[in-house]
């Protein structure tokens, strides 16, 4: 089994253990249709779903041809996958200071440069309406459909 498979060995057996966690979670009342566990069955159902489909894809390629090794000298990307942690590092202890738009928005935009960045100015101001939507879209399913309160900053109170 290839590195494939086992990321989706490890992810299933992840989501299925967080799933079965949920199990203990409390059901929801008759006037509230939807409970604490609802969405996390969701997202960890279709990760679980999504991770079998990855084992399988891995298994049925390997029986076809060997995985093709990458030429040497052939960069790796082992920086960047740091470095994107390091920017999700920043985005998590920002949140309390600067609240969840600036903190979400300044993330969203320095990731997208941080992976690929842009050359000319419109690719700058494709990057900042995409955080733009982004932010707008993500704190207006939380706050408002879900109701769920998200941070607001110490430094800027927004």
């Amino acid at each position: 089994m290839g590195r494939d498979g086992i990321t989706g060995l490890v992810c299933l057996a992840a989501s299925l253990g967080l799933l079965a966690a949920t199990i203990g979670l409390p059901e929801p009342s008759l006037l509230v249709p939807v409970g604490p566990g609802f969405y996390p069955r969701i997202v960890l159902g279709i990760t679980a779903v999504l991770s079998a489909a990855l084992i399988i894809m891995n298994v049925a390629a390997r029986r076809r041809a060997p995985t093709p090794q990458p030429p040497a000298g052939a960069p790796s990307n082992h920086r960047l996958v740091l470095v994107v942690f390091a920017t999700f590092g920043v985005y998590v202890g920002l949140l309390p200071l600067l609240g969840f738009r600036i903190s979400t928005f300044a993330f969203m935009f320095g990731l997208q440069a941080l992976l690929e960045p842009p050359r000319t100015r419109r690719n700058w101001l494709l990057a900042a309406i995409i955080a733009l939507v982004t932010t707008i879209v993500t704190y207006y399913v939380f706050e408002g459909y879900l109701s769920v309160l998200l941070p607001r900053g110490r430094w800027t109170d927004f």
